[in-house]
């Protein structure tokens, strides 16, 4: 049942979390996928996934190292194994709060959470259509499906329980998992444990925001203390930081300065599906149609054709790509765009693309009157091309956010082929340069005045100005500029020699 690694995946070991790609399409789950694909095609560079769940404890996989002690498997007592932790990550197989108590007895007792082994081999569907299919191409199938995976049975939340649980009665105990086997271990958020000593962690550091502006997360005590308790253990056992930008850099190292010299900027890959390419704008009320999220009742009275009567016209509305929660401005957006369609713009609708996030429920309740009226759509599960469509043809795609790490919309429509408005806060000026237009998210005022500056019949070639902008910038975050990054990144960091887990001043 083993795989065979192709020649040129011969050197250092990396093991890479996987479990944000269990969730959702786009952000970090979009992320890990592209990061797994692309680390595998750099020679030298030999990179295994971990499979973990957030909630539920997992089957055994198969063991990592043969035991003198233990008689080998028999072939279908393996494949029995591996289809037994497939069923896990889908039904809880037993309960993560004595997960974490056990692990806590471990770590008292000097034992770690050891990782079993996961063999594609017969699960190739499984290892798709779970963790690559809704980013990646069926051209990267083989590549991905071929790898081999390791599994963490203990629930990631479990680990951050473990430790905020212990830390009330002295000292938070973080469970130590034995890495062994790997040189570097890539995580995507700050990672609720302790690695081995040959091991070096790298985490993919995206924001500062549970820390930074926790009056805009979800499950606010939860969320605050796992983020800055796994954070600061990471930084006292010597983890080194691959931030998503240099303002999410400047963050950590304005908490953490001691982090400085170990750690810097890599920007996040776009994603192969976002291209400039010639489409047809008749598309664009099909999907409108077909994309609807079913969880908003609400209804249009009418259909909306779009004020395409004309077919070769373009579609007269703004997009917004963004989980609908109170970070992501939705409100400040809403008021503008009500304020355009008053003065100037009045066929000028308004298209959401994005999941109903944590208190969303007040900002769907400004949408239902404009929905039902057939002037505001809120989509979800759209599919990349579809998306691309939509990035191309929209009179602006708008990223009106209060704070980001990187923000993934505005350099995906610019490889569209669209035009970029954005808030202006320091990680939109670093990623989106000169290639958007800005406004103070604050302002309802300057929203508008900034969205109306784009699409200004009168102003036309400041639209296309953006958009030829936007097609240069973009450039910047395509794979073959950003995986050289990593692969200098990696062998700096495996000559620099693993952290040697001893706890450092925080």
């Amino acid at each position: 049942m083993t795989t065979t690694q192709p020649e040129s995946h011969i050197g250092m070991k990396v093991l890479l979390e996987m479990r944000p790609a269990l969730d959702g399409y786009a952000g970090i789950p979009q992320e890990t996928r592209l990061l797994f694909n692309g680390l595998r095609s750099l020679h030298g560079v030999n990179v295994d996934g971990l499979i973990q769940s957030s909630s539920h404890v997992l089957a055994k996989g198969l063991p990592a190292d043969a035991s003198r002690w233990q008689a080998p498997l028999t072939r279908d007592k393996q494949i029995n194994r591996l289809s037994r932790v497939v069923i896990s990550l889908q039904q809880r197989v037993s309960n993560a709060h004595l997960a974490a108590v056990g692990m806590a007895v471990r770590r008292l007792l000097g034992g770690s959470e050891k990782l079993g082994r996961f063999e594609a081999t017969h699960f190739r569907d499984f290892v798709w259509r779970m963790l690559f299919a809704r980013t990646l191409p069926y051209e990267n199938f083989e590549a991905v499906t071929c790898a081999d995976f390791r599994v963490a049975r203990v629930p990631w939340t479990a680990m951050h329980h473990c430790a905020l649980l212990t830390r009330k009665v002295g000292y938070a105990l973080y469970p130590r998992l034995d890495t062994s086997a790997y040189d570097i271990m890539i995580v995507e958020t700050p990672y609720p444990a302790i690695v081995s000593p040959s091991t070096r962690l790298i985490v993919r550091y995206h924001d500062a925001i549970p820390l930074l502006m926790p009056h805009t997360i979800s499950d606010k005590v939860y969320h605050q203390a796992s983020h800055y308790h796994a954070l600061r253990n990471n930084v006292i056992h010597g983890a080194v930081f691959s931030c998503v930008s240099d303002a999410t850099r400047k963050d950590l190292v304005s908490i953490f300065p001691q982090a400085e010299g170990r750690s810097t900027t890599i920007y996040n890959m776009v994603s192969h599906h976002y291209f400039p390419e010639e489409s047809s704008p008749a598309r664009v009320p099909e999907i409108i149609s077909t994309r609807r999220n079913d969880r908003i009742p609400a209804r249009p009275s009418v259909a909306w054709n779009g004020g395409m009567k004309d077919q070769a016209a373009t579609p007269d509305f703004l997009l917004v790509v963004s989980t609908v929660e109170p970070r992501k401005n939705h409100a400040t957006l809403l008021a503008a765009w009500e304020q355009l369609r008053t003065e100037r713009f009045p066929d000028l609708k308004l298209v959401i693309v994005g999941m109903l996030g944590w208190g969303h429920k007040a900002i769907v309740k400004k949408f239902l009157p404009w929905i039902e009226r057939g002037e505001l759509f809120v989509l979800t599960d759209v599919p990349a091309p579809e998306l691309r469509l939509l990035y191309r043809h929209a009179r602006a795609t708008v990223c009106p956010s209060f704070g980001e790490g990187f923000d993934f919309s505005g350099v995906e429509a610019m490889r569209s082929g669209g035009a970029v408005v954005a808030s202006d806060i320091t990680v939109h000026r670093e990623i989106y340069d000169d290639a958007a237009e800005y406004f103070s998210p604050y302002s309802i005022e300057d929203a508008a005045r900034a969205i109306a500056s784009v699409l200004d019949p009168l102003r036309r070639e400041r639209r296309l100005e953006l958009i030829d902008k936007g097609a240069t910038n973009s450039l910047r975050y395509l794979p073959d500029r950003i995986l050289p990054k990593w692969h200098d990144f990696l062998h700096q960091r495996l000559h620099a020699g693993p952290g040697d887990g001893k706890e450092r001043p925080a």
